[in-house]
């Protein structure tokens, strides 16, 4: 009897393993249609950058789905040379200023939603939260008119003011979530040492609730730096332009010249990249933080 259980138990973790392996075909099917799922998704990008690296006359006579065998960089220096680097000096301004704001106001507004029992500050948030449901179309006239009132068309404050006004709700809503899953017994026994509400925000809050703020603010940077109708209707001269509006009007600059184009999308694309590379981990912690209760 003894001997017997002896080999169960001696068998039930290879059994174990064996089912969770699962069978062999299974997994190399699963592994093969998740590297051709890899090859459809991230082809365009690669397309992009071949195309990027070849001569206008490559282009057009070479083979367009393959990597040219004499790539060069002209392309990116002929977009240097328009202007790109002013371009995107404004959209790491706007994109910049854009986050700081939405950020700082939103844990701020997150924490206070959270500690206070003031009727008025729950009624308030809910009303708040009707951003949610606005969209950008139906409000840009109106946003126009009291941009144009304030004097700030043409300038690039007059793009960052709205695109923090239609930052706020998710970002206050996310943020709200998460501080609200910090346990009550941090806040109190700071409190119990006479710790201030800056305080506890400072050196406790933020520390905890740092995927979430490096989440949001990935988001909102990329929100910020691809928005295109608050630059169309926002701003008119070059000055002014930042780079989804620069690339449009590059393009129709450069209509037959695709390289040239591709090298500028490429080169926009760039701080987005940079952007999940080195913010990855965070992203993906923060993708569910604040949502565990």
């Amino acid at each position: 009897m003894l001997a017997t259980n002896a080999a169960n138990l001696d068998t039930a973790p290879a059994v174990n393993s064996r089912f969770r392996r699962g069978p062999t075909w299974y997994n190399a099917l699963f592994t093969f249609l998740g590297f051709i799922w890899l090859i459809i998704a991230f082809y365009p990008v690669l397309y992009m950058l071949m195309t990027s690296l070849r001569s206008e006359q490559g282009y057009l006579l070479g083979i367009p789905w393959l990597p040219s065998l004499h790539p060069t960089l002209e392309n990116y220096a002929t977009v240097v040379q328009a202007g790109f680097a002013h371009f995107f000096l404004n959209s790491i301004i706007v994109s910049l200023c854009s986050v700081i704001l939405i950020v700082g106001c939103s844990i701020l507004c997150a924490y206070v939603v959270v500690r206070s029992r003031n009727r008025a500050v729950r009624v308030i948030f809910n009303v708040f939260l009707v951003g949610l449901a606005l969209p950008i179309q139906a409000a840009i006239i109106p946003i126009y008119i009291l941009i144009t009132d304030m004097g700030l068309y043409d300038k690039l404050i007059g793009i960052i003011l709205p695109s923090v006004a239609f930052g706020l709700p998710l970002t206050v809503l996310i943020l709200v979530n998460f501080v609200r899953d910090i346990p009550n017994e941090l806040y109190e026994s700071m409190g119990m040492d006479g710790a201030s509400d800056f305080r506890i925000l400072r050196h406790l809050v933020l520390p905890l609730a740092t995927p979430a703020l490096v989440s949001v603010s990935i988001y909102d940077f990329v929100q910020a730096w691809n928005n295109f109708l608050f630059p169309l209707v926002l701003t008119e001269s070059t000055n002014s332009r930042v780079m989804p509006l620069a690339i449009v009007s590059f393009q129709g600059q450069y209509t037959m010249n695709v390289p040239v184009t591709m090298a500028a999308v490429i080169l926009s694309a760039l701080p987005l990249i940079l952007a999940y590379i080195f913010g990855r981990r965070w992203l993906l912690r923060g993708m569910f933080a604040g949502f565990g209760k």
